[in-house]
């Protein structure tokens, strides 16, 4: 049995929202679809204020916002606005382009809030990834959950585990939220090719070796782990197949072809994309 890659986060933040960032990384690019994972920290903020990102654009992915404490509104430029919740799936895939904002719900911001979560990307097929932009929304409640020994498994998109997600995914994936009390165990089978886990919190071993909270670790291709709580804890496992073929990543851009990239870029810089209703204010492409 080949041994886990194991990728340790870098510190950054987002519009003054603190994230950790295992991928991409210099080690790894993308598992299965996912080419970026953004944990937003747990942050606490004061009455007046809150995450406020602007107006920015995305071409070739879809973006998944999954909250674990607070609220965020989601607005973008086919017209959505969607206040997304806890549990709750935020599921906008950009094509050929879309923009859109992320911010603290107005009352939240007056009141003060607390926020902890994940955003993901996932790169669209090339079939699609220049195809009509698009946003569903997927209450908590509709999402599939397994519990049983103590092992809580909610499959927030694709399927594993005999679960399957509502989100319309684009190519084979494994997205999920496992929570396990203390001296469960969990066996992680090989039914997808590609496959990391990142531990959120708690003590968790695999095959033996202890796990660090808040590593990225991509489990080797076609090879079955044992996971076992020491503690109570929770942890993402997320996979799917191999991208067809490799991607570019620049800014908020995503692309197989390195001529859509550019393209995208001179249209934001000249203004010539779809904008956020009732939104003026914009990330503006760096240099």
């Amino acid at each position: 049995m080949s041994s886990p890659l194991v990728i340790r986060p870098r510190a950054e933040s987002v519009e003054g929202q603190p994230i950790l960032r295992p991928l991409p990384s210099a080690q790894c690019r993308s598992v299965g679809p996912f080419v970026f994972f953004d944990h937003m920290l747990e942050t606490d903020y004061a009455p007046g204020s809150g995450m406020d990102i602007r107006q920015h654009p995305h071409i070739g992915l879809s973006t998944l916002t999954y909250l674990f404490e607070g609220e965020i509104l989601h607005k973008d430029s086919l017209g959505s606005e969607q206040r997304v919740m806890p549990g709750d799936v935020s599921w906008m895939t950009a094509g050929g382009g879309v923009a859109h904002v992320e911010r603290t719900p107005a009352d939240a911001f007056a009141e003060g809030s607390r926020l902890h979560g994940l955003q993901v990307w996932l790169a669209s097929p090339r079939e699609h990834e220049q195809g009509p932009a698009s946003y569903h929304h997927h209450p908590a409640a509709s999402l599939p959950v397994s519990d049983t020994l103590g092992v809580r498994i909610c499959m927030i998109a694709g399927s594993g585990f005999c679960l399957e997600s509502p989100v319309q995914v684009l190519s084979p994936t494994l997205y999920a939220h496992v929570c396990m009390q203390p001296a469960t165990t969990l066996l992680v089978p090989d039914e997808h090719a590609q496959r990391a886990l990142y531990l959120l919190d708690g003590e968790l071993v695999m095959d033996g070796e202890e796990v660090e909270v808040c590593s990225l670790i991509v489990l080797p291709q076609g090879d079955e782990v044992t996971l076992y709580a020491e503690g109570e804890c929770q942890l993402m496992l997320i996979g799917g197949a191999p991208l067809d073929g490799p991607r570019r990543i620049n800014w908020n851009f995503v692309a197989s072809d390195a001529a859509l990239i550019e393209r995208a870029r001179a249209r934001w810089a000249a203004r010539d994309w779809p904008t956020v209703p009732g939104e003026t204010a914009r990330i503006e492409l760096p240099r």
